[in-house]
């Protein structure tokens, strides 16, 4: 049976949970998958929520760690973060894309199309396939409606350049499946090697 993971799995960098996440499973009420792209976010990085210090939007971003994050984007999607490091600091990882495994005919009519590699590619879509909406904003992780559980399987990651920011441009922590079809967007390859930036084997949780 899979370990779920608990508020100290969380309690570390959000670049190191980031990484670590990928290839752990993600289900809300049952529904859910493997997720296979994510990005990190801390305090001290200009593009992160927390940069500007503790909002009534962002408070739940500064802890305890192991909690759901959850904010609208552009007013439309719900998107899903879990928080990091320890309580005051503000840090998080924006779950980007899942494989869709769990609940598959509710993520489609949810969603209102069928083809699986659409459902869960984005953290918008995320949001919407999984039923997140702002009342689930500061739950803990390890209680329901939520489970992460851990997997003792190897993962190779990419990384590469986080998506959709105008500052920290040059911190490379957006993380990915490599060889997944359900990621967002592909990662950049690398000139001399035609394979994707920084590719290696994930720290397990």
């Amino acid at each position: 049976m899979a370990l779920q993971l608990r508020p100290h799995d969380f309690s570390g960098d959000s670049h190191d949970v980031a990484l670590a996440l990928i290839g752990t499973v993600l289900l809300v009420d049952g529904v859910g998958g493997r997720i296979v792209e994510t990005e990190a976010y801390d305090r001290q990085d200009p593009a992160s929520h927390s940069y500007c210090g503790p909002t009534p939007r962002n408070e739940v971003m500064f802890g305890p760690p192991g909690r759901a994050y959850v904010y609208r984007s552009y007013g439309i999607h719900w998107c899903l973060n879990f928080v990091c490091r320890e309580d005051g600091h503000g840090a998080g990882v924006l779950i980007r894309a899942i494989e869709p495994l769990y609940g598959m005919d509710l993520m489609r009519a949810r969603r209102g199309l069928h083809d699986e590699r659409l459902l869960c590619s984005g953290p918008g879509r995320v949001g919407q396939a999984l039923g997140i909406t702002q009342e689930l904003n500061g739950r803990r992780l390890d209680q329901a409606p939520f489970k992460v559980l851990a997997t003792a399987e190897p993962v190779v990651v990419a990384r590469g350049p986080r998506i959709g920011i105008r500052k920290a441009m040059e911190i490379h922590w957006r993380f990915g499946l490599e060889g997944s079809r359900f990621l967002s967007r592909p990662f950049p390859l690398t000139p001399s090697t035609d394979e994707p930036n920084h590719a290696r084997t994930a720290k397990r949780i």
